[in-house]
């Protein structure tokens, strides 16, 4: 831990020279060079091939619809992220230490091409906190203990239901792991565009 500018860090990180592209409307896209080979390759690896609009009654044009915990063996934990941010926030389920899982997301893109959009959230934890080698002192904040970025990727408005899967980790194990962990998630596009933000909480246990 750095302080306090580090742990409160919820932005998605910057990269150097990296500029997000001119946005452009779903039939911008679609008009964009026809004699471009190249270029229509790209575009049908968005899936702007065609109108593309959902179906779907509502105005926002990322719909995140769930987060989805994947443990082998088990069933899979679901948060339904179509509530509201107070009930999402009553959410919490436990974890078994040690264990291998993958999150995935499962979300619609409506109206237009979304670009760069990334999965962020950040984990914190009261009470016990590294200050020495083998010592740890009891605070009464909150502090951070992880950041996790993913990124999803760019896609056109179609009525399909889109899925990504993240990678694999490792739940930390032993005693000092154990204990209560407050998660702040969202999902944010190059344009910074905030799609869906919430909070909900994880408990790491001994055993299920």
């Amino acid at each position: 831990m750095s302080g306090h500018q580090e742990e409160d860090d919820f932005g998605p990180s910057v990269t150097t020279g990296y500029k997000p592209g001119q946005k452009k409307s779903l039939n911008e896209y679609q008009n964009l060079d026809a004699d471009d080979e190249a270029l229509r390759r790209w575009k049908e690896s968005l899936g702007v091939t065609g109108s593309g609009v959902s179906k779907l009654d509502d105005p926002h044009n990322v719909v995140v619809l769930k987060l989805i915990l994947e443990v082998g063996g088990r069933e899979d934990v679901i948060l339904d992220l179509t509530q509201s941010a107070e009930e999402l926030k009553k959410q919490s389920f436990t974890i078994k230490e040690g264990i291998e899982y993958r999150l995935k997301v499962l979300f619609k893109v409506q109206h237009e091409v979304v670009s760069g959009l990334k999965y962020i959230h950040v984990v914190k934890r009261k009470g016990l906190r590294r200050k020495y080698p083998l010592q740890f002192i009891s605070v009464a904040k909150s502090y951070r203990v992880d950041k996790t970025e993913e990124m999803i990727g760019s896609y056109a408005a179609k009525p399909d239901v889109i899925e990504k899967k993240f990678q694999t980790e490792e739940a930390p194990s032993g005693m000092i792991a154990r204990g209560h962990y407050d998660v702040k998630s969202k999902f944010v596009d190059d344009d910074n565009t905030v799609h869906k933000e919430w909070e909900w909480s994880f408990d790491i246990k001994k055993d299920w």
